[in-house]
């Protein structure tokens, strides 16, 4: 939780220490060695202790760093976390990933876009996993009592999207899609666990949007401030989200420093209130991965994100600010920044 961000009064402030400067501190010393170095070279999928920073390695559900196709199949990635969940490149395949003019030092990076502003469809370039019974794979978010995603985004292009599915050249979509896990009874957009830019009363938002069960409500955490400072164009950012699904506590990093915000719901849409506890997720396996859009089966186009990104990590923990604050600096990310 941020501090300062209104406490519906049906959560418990069994978190709220973990925004606590003196916690930060800790992420000095969870430094290992990155993804992105000179020197570094990729990390393996053989080898997950290199997929993600020692605080937050136990973690670990997938990863990708966007280093690794898949030797039978050049347009998906291989998962360099402990899931072994391979990620579909939908549209583009291996065109999707691409060396980063803006720094080279992160090596290759995913592209995706939107392909024909002017006709509804179901091209634009996007990433993910659909699995319609459930990605066993994915298995740890079943049930999962927190979780946390967080990457590198760097805007490419006009965002949000013209809206290919209405006459108006003008309308625009009202969301632009990061990264998120599906629920177990997902189409293709609804999230268990989301990091993502989202209309909030008119205004576009970086949210934090979380599900405890499948088909109820969902709660989002929405950071303060205009989007395209979080985000500004052209510029690598290292951003995060986790939740806690017992608690109610949400939170959003900006390059390893937590964001103040608010929640935008102040009832119980994840009905907490009450036994049984503690509070999980629904006991089932989620559908997949969204990143870059909605409908990762490639139904429709939905909220598409002109957009590069990197070192994606989903972990079935709330990661603490530390932690954050190490992953940033592990992939990349400068002290000063």
């Amino acid at each position: 939780m941020t501090p300062g961000a209104a406490v519906p009064s049906y959560r418990r402030n069994t978190a709220r220490s973990r925004l606590w400067p003196a916690v930060m501190a800790v992420g000095a010393a969870l430094l290992t060695a990155a993804f992105v170095t000179p020197s570094g070279g990729a990390s393996s999928p053989d080898d997950p202790s290199a997929a993600a920073g020692a605080g937050i390695r136990g973690s670990l559900v997938a990863g990708y760093d966007f280093e690794h196709p898949d030797p039978a199949d050049a347009g998906r990635e291989r998962d360099v976390g402990p899931s072994g969940t391979s990620l579909s490149l939908v549209n583009g395949g291996a065109a999707m990933r691409v060396r980063d003019d803006a720094d080279p030092r992160r090596g290759h990076v995913l592209q995706t876009r939107q392909v024909s502003p002017d006709a509804a469809g179901n091209d634009d370039w996007k990433a993910g996993v659909y699995e319609p019974d459930g990605a066993a794979s994915l298995h740890a978010f079943n049930g999962a009592r927190q979780a946390t995603v967080m990457g590198w985004f760097r805007t490419t292009g006009q965002n949000p999207s013209p809206d290919s599915s209405t006459a108006d050249p003008s309308d625009l979509y009202n969301a632009i899609g990061l990264a998120g896990v599906l629920t177990g009874d997902s189409n293709g957009h609804d999230v268990r666990a989301l990091l993502e830019l989202i209309d909030v009363d008119g205004e576009l938002r970086l949210v934090a949007l979380g599900r405890r069960l499948d088909g109820s409500e969902s709660q989002t955490f929405a950071a303060d401030g205009d989007w395209r400072t979080h985000l500004p164009d052209g510029k690598w950012v290292h951003l995060a989200a986790t939740f806690d699904f017992d608690t109610g506590d949400m939170a959003l990093y900006r390059n390893g420093r937590a964001l103040s915000g608010s929640y935008v719901r102040d009832d119980d849409p994840w009905a907490l209130a009450g036994e049984p506890e503690p509070d999980l997720a629904s006991p089932t396996d989620p559908r997949g991965l969204k990143i870059g859009g909605s409908f990762p089966q490639n139904t429709r186009e939905a909220n598409p994100c002109n957009c590069r990104m990197d070192d994606l990590l989903f972990l079935d923990r709330a990661a603490t600010p530390g932690q954050v604050r190490a992953e940033y600096r592990r992939t990349g990310g400068r002290p000063a920044s």
